[in-house]
C-alpha cells in the first residue's frame, strides 16, 4: 500500500486485523493453558502473531489450525468495540504480563483503553462461553469467544474474511529486544478473494526460489561466514564483478550530473558525531572503535553526511562554486540487531552510492531535478518503474528530529513544491523523514510485485547550521548552504533487490559471465579456444567449459549459472568458421559468424539492454 492511512482504514486491513483475532481464538481452544498471546498487528501483506507457546508448534499444526479458524469464521461472529476502565482491563488481563504491559504503558500516557469481543458480550451464555486459561476472573460474558485488549479497526463480523492462509513461523523477541523474552511469531495472510490469496501465495512460492541468498550461493556471488561474523558478506570474483557493474553505473551517472567522487576515512571521532547530531541520535547503532593508543572515542562511520560537510568546510566558498557536489562510495557500517539481519538485504557492512550537494537557496529545484534525472535513468537501465514517497517530520515525535520548528516547516514546504513539479504520482508519509530533514524516497515495484525504497534525495537546512558552514554571497555577506543527501539506486541492499529481481538472470552488461563456449566434443577444443581469445580481446567476459563432459551435460550447467549466450561449435561450425548461438532462455539464434555474434553482444552492453 502507497499510503499507510489508506491502507489502515482499509476494508481489506480490517479483515486481516479480525484474522489474527481469530487466529488467536483458535490457538487458545485447541491449546488451551499453553498459549499466551503478547501481541499481532496486520503489516503490508497480512498479519503475524508473536505469543508465548508451551508446547512446540511447526507449520505441520496449521491445516488444524486452519480447520478451527475456518469454524469460528462460519459461525459468524459479530466484532464488539468496547471502551473499558484501567482496573477493568486490569481484571481481564492480569493473568498476561503482555498485556499488562500495555495497560500500564496506556495508563501513562492517558490514552483510552478499549477491547474487542468476538461475539456479543451482552448475548446469554451460549456454546463458546468458557474462560480464559489461568485466570478465573477472566471469564467471557455471555456468548463472547475471545476478547483482547486492542483499538481496532476490524471487520464486523467473523464471516468477512473469505480467503486465508497461515505462511511460517519464526522466533521474535518481545518488542524487538533481544534482552526479552524470544516469542513465537506466526505469519499469517488473508485477501478479499480467492485469486487475490491464490496469485499472493504463487507470488511467495516464486520469491523462495529467487530468494537472494539462495541465489548469491547457487551462482557463486556472496559469502557469507560464521568465523567473519554475522551480516558481513564478502563478495567472490564472479559476486564483485556484479557490484562493479552496479557501481560503476552510478559513477558514470555521477559524472553526468557534475558529482565528484572522494575518499574518506571508515571512522572518526565521536566529536563529529555529536556536532551532527547522530550522537544523539544514533549512536546506538554505530560500532565504537577502540585505539590500543589512545583513549579517544571514536566510532565507525554509518554515513558520509558528517565528513562531507568538513570536506566542503576546507575553504572559504563562493556563491559562484556551488553547487558543491561530491559523491562517496566509502565502507559504511551499522551495528544492526542480530534478528533483523537478511543477507545483503539487511547486513552490518555495505557501500551506498552516497552523494551531497551543497546549494544556495535558489538552487535548490534545479539540484532536485539534476538527481532525479539520473535516478530516473537508473531505474529505467533496471527495468524498475517507481513513484515518489515524501517523507516528513512526524508531527506529534518531533523530539526525535533535529532543528528547530521553523527550519522543518521552511524544508517541507520547499519539499512539497519540488515534488509538485516533477511530475511524479507521489503521496505523503508523515514519520518517514530523516532525523536532519525531509526527503523524497523512490519506490520501486520489482517483477514480483513487491515494493522497495530504492533511491532518496534530502533536503537539509539543519547539518550546515550545525556545523557553521557558509558562503559568501554575491553582495559580499556570509550565508548558510543547503545540504542535499541523495543516492542514486543506494546500498548493497539494492543488489540483493536486483538478484530476485531478475531471479539471477542478469542483463548482459552487468552478468558475470556473457557468454560461454560449448565444444561439441573434445576434438573441438582447439577451436573453441580461439574463440574464446577473440571474445575476450573484444572485452567480453566468458565462462570457459569442460571440454570432456556431454554437450547436454555443458548447456544445463550453463544455463544453471544463467550465463546469457551459449556458443556451441561443432564440425559444421569449425568447418564456416561460425558459431551456434543459444540464449539462456533456450531460444536459438541460430549459426552466425563470429563477428555478428560480437557486435551484438558488445551493442547489448553498451546500451545496457535489458534484452539478450
Amino acid at each position: 500500500m502507497k499510503n499507510n492511512d489508506d491502507y489502515e482504514n482499509s476494508n481489506l486491513y480490517k479483515i486481516r486485523h479480525t484474522c489474527e483475532h481469530v487466529f488467536n481464538q483458535a490457538v487458545e481452544e485447541l491449546y488451551l493453558g499453553k498459549v499466551m498471546r503478547a501481541m499481532g498487528p496486520p503489516i503490508e501483506n497480512g498479519w503475524y502473531n508473536d505469543s508465548r507457546w508451551d508446547i512446540e508448534i511447526s507449520e505441520q499444526d496449521f491445516p488444524k489450525i486452519e480447520k478451527r479458524m475456518q469454524k469460528i469464521i462460519k459461525a459468524n461472529l459479530p466484532l464488539i468495540r468496547k471502551d473499558i476502565s484501567a482496573d477493568e482491563a486490569k481484571k481481564m488481563f492480569g493473568h498476561n504480563p503482555f498485556k499488562m504491559e500495555f495497560i500500564d504503558e496506556y495508563v501513562k500516557e492517558g490514552k483510552d483503553l478499549t477491547v474487542y469481543y468476538t461475539g456479543d458480550p451482552e448475548a446469554e451464555a451460549g456454546s463458546y462461553k468458557r474462560k480464559v486459561a489461568g485466570d478465573a476472573a477472566a471469564d467471557l460474558p455471555g456468548d463472547a469467544v475471545f476478547v483482547d485488549l486492542c483499538k481496532g479497526p476490524h471487520a464486523s463480523s467473523t464471516s468477512e474474511i473469505k480467503a486465508y492462509k497461515l505462511l511460517s513461523i519464526a522466533g521474535a523477541y518481545w518488542r524487538g529486544d533481544e534482552k526479552n523474552e524470544m516469542l513465537k511469531r506466526v505469519y499469517g495472510t488473508a485477501f478479499e478473494s480467492k485469486e487475490e490469496l491464490d496469485e499472493y501465495i504463487n507470488m511467495i512460492e516464486e520469491a523462495k526460489k529467487r530468494d537472494h541468498r539462495k541465489l548469491a550461493k547457487d551462482l557463486d556471488l556472496i559469502v557469507f561466514s560464521e568465523l567473519v561474523g554475522a551480516g558481513l558478506p564478502m563478495y567472490t570474483p564472479r559476486g564483485s564483478i556484479l557490484r562493479n557493474a552496479v557501481y560503476n553505473f552510478s559513477r558514470e551517472l555521477n559524472a553526468k550530473i557534475g558529482y565528484h567522487e572522494v575518499n574518506t576515512p571508515n571512522f572518526n571521532r565521536a566529536e563529529l558525531f555529536k556536532i551532527s547530531g547522530h550522537y544523539d541520535k544514533y549512536k546506538d547503532d554505530m560500532f565504537k572503535v577502540i585505539s590500543n593508543y589512545s583513549e579517544e572515542e571514536m566510532y565507525y562511520k554509518p554515513m558520509n553526511c558528517p565528513q562531507h560537510t568538513q570536506l566542503y568546510a576546507s575553504q572559504m566558498r563562493s556563491y559562484k562554486d556551488l553547487p558543491y557536489r561530491v559523491a562517496d562510495f566509502s565502507n559504511l557500517a551499522r551495528d544492526e540487531r542480530p534478528g533483523e539481519l537478511h543477507g545483503i538485504l539487511r547486513s552490518r557492512v555495505f557501500t551506498q552510492d552516497d552523494g551531497h550537494a551543497f546549494v544556495r537557496p535558489d538552487q535548490i529545484a534545479d539540484e532536485f531535478k539534476n538527481v532525479q534525472s539520473a535516478i530516473n535513468e537508473a531505474l529505467d537501465v533496471y527495468g524498475l518503474n517507481y513513484y515518489i514517497r515524501l517523507s516528513l517530520r512526524d508531527p506529534e515525535e518531533k523530539e526525535k528530529y533535529l532543528g528547530s520548528d521553523e527550519v522543518w516547516e521552511k524544508a517541507e514546504a520547499k519539499l512539497k513544491e519540488l515534488v509538485k513539479d516533477l511530475d511524479v504520482e507521489y503521496f505523503e508519509a508523515p514519520g518517514e523523514a530523516a532525523i536532519y530533514g525531509p526527503k523524497m524516497d523512490f519506490i520501486a515495484k520489482d517483477s514480483l510485485g513487491r515494493e522497495w525504497q530504492i533511491s532518496t534525495i534530502q533536503i537539509d537546512m539543519n547539518m550546515p547550521h550545525r556545523f557553521g558552514l557558509k558562503f559568501i554571497d554575491q553582495d559580499g555577506s556570509e550565508q548558510e548552504p543547503v545540504m542535499i543527501h541523495r543516492a542514486i539506486v543506494g546500498s548493497e541492499r539494492f543488489i540483493g533487490i536486483i538478484i530476485e529481481h531478475f531471479a539471477g538472470a542478469f542483463p548482459v552488461w552487468m552478468s558475470p559471465d556473457q557468454v560461454t563456449v560449448l565444444p561439441v566434443s573434445e576434438k573441438h577444443a582447439e577451436y573453441a579456444d580461439s574463440i574464446n581469445k577473440q571474445l575476450e580481446e573484444a572485452g567480453i567476459r566468458i565462462l570457459r567449459a569442460e571440454v570432456n563432459e556431454t554437450l547436454g551435460n555443458k548447456i544445463r550447467k550453463a544455463q544453471a549459472m544463467k550465463v546469457p549466450y551459449m556458443l556451441v561449435v561443432g564440425d559444421k561450425e569449425k568447418d564456416k568458421k561460425t558459431v551456434n548461438v543459444r540464449l539462456r532462455s533456450g531460444e536459438e539464434l541460430g549459426e552466425m559468424p563470429l563477428e555478428v555474434l560480437i557486435e551484438r553482444v558488445k551493442g547489448k552492453i553498451e546500451s545496457k539492454s535489458l534484452d539478450l
